[in-house]
């Protein structure tokens, strides 16, 4: 089913938790989820979220990391429709300030301290190092589908990074390795009155947790290695393991983390364009992020 079917997950939530009506609100929407405040009779409010595979998976990380008292939404009911995850939430109301660097390490130190959750999905050391050849048969379906033609300069990098993958991967499960957010932004985080909430598990598994931080501040600038080295030695500070500064790979921790961090997001923009948007419109978008990053990780993990 192509349609998104919202108005039928929703009457099935509004059911579950006794409600018959609500005002809808659009907050963020886009073609495979979609966010909305929702309005009840009383006057008291919810979240609304609903997404498609990949991301049909969320209410049960979001449970498992209340159970294990990570501080997150509270998840009201969620129900699934053809291949869509709905769910109503916690209405967290307006941040009173965005999210700042030792919000984000706080947040991090909680979550990665948080016991291992075997039920996510792994991104061990033998998984990392199999990235660029993931990426490799992505592309090579891609051009099957007599898309992406014009890339052999993708080709090469993904050769050469998958060439290196064996050793630049050793210290991938160097503490801290365990839950990892993977949508670990400032936008993530809210910060409300009664304090904090981690948001968009969408996406979580269980790796290094120093994708996480490498993370955090984006990837639309070019990666900064020194800055991601202060933002490690604050969350070494605030609490996280000291390991988090520990040379792997052959390579300072920063670099390390910046380097996979971007062939991770990588391997999941070519699976994204074949597989999950598979929208041919889309590839000179998805082309250029691809090749920005792989440029990135070439000299990141010194390939």
């Amino acid at each position: 089913m192509t349609a998104n079917p919202s108005d039928e997950l929703l009457n099935s939530l509004l059911t579950l938790v006794g409600q018959t009506n609500a005002v809808r609100e659009e907050v963020r929407v886009w073609s495979m989820s979609g966010v909305e405040r929702v309005a009840f009779p009383d006057g008291s409010t919810a979240i609304f979220k609903y997404a498609k595979k990949p991301f049909d998976s969320e209410d049960q990380a979001l449970r498992l990391a209340h159970t294990l008292g990570v501080p997150v939404p509270r998840l009201h009911a969620s129900a699934v429709l053809d291949g869509w995850l709905g769910m109503l939430m916690e209405d967290l109301g307006l941040s009173v300030r965005e999210a700042d660097d030792l919000d984000g390490v706080a947040a991090a130190v909680v979550l990665h301290s948080t016991r291992t959750a075997f039920s996510l999905p792994v991104l061990d050391r033998e998984r990392l190092r199999a990235l660029p050849t993931r990426a490799l048969e992505h592309l090579e379906r891609l051009r099957k589908a007599d898309r992406w033609e014009d890339a052999d300069d993708i080709e090469d990098a993904l050769n050469r990074i998958d060439r290196a993958a064996g050793a630049r991967s050793a210290g991938a499960m160097v503490a801290p390795f365990g839950w990892v957010h993977s949508e670990f932004h400032p936008t993530s985080l809210h910060i409300g009155e009664r304090g904090w909430r981690l948001l968009d598990f969408a996406r979580a598994f269980t790796g290094p947790g120093l994708l996480d931080l490498a993370s955090w501040h984006g990837t639309i600038e070019p990666p900064h290695p020194f800055r991601l080295r202060v933002f490690l030695e604050q969350y070494v500070t605030a609490g996280g393991t000291p390991d988090a500064l520990t040379r792997r790979g052959g390579l300072a921790a920063e670099n390390w983390a910046l380097g996979w961090h971007r062939m991770w997001a990588v391997e999941w923009f070519m699976e994204q364009s074949i597989r999950w948007i598979d929208d041919p419109a889309t590839d000179p978008a998805y082309i250029k992020v691809v090749r920005r990053h792989l440029v990135d990780v070439l000299h990141l993990l010194e390939i």
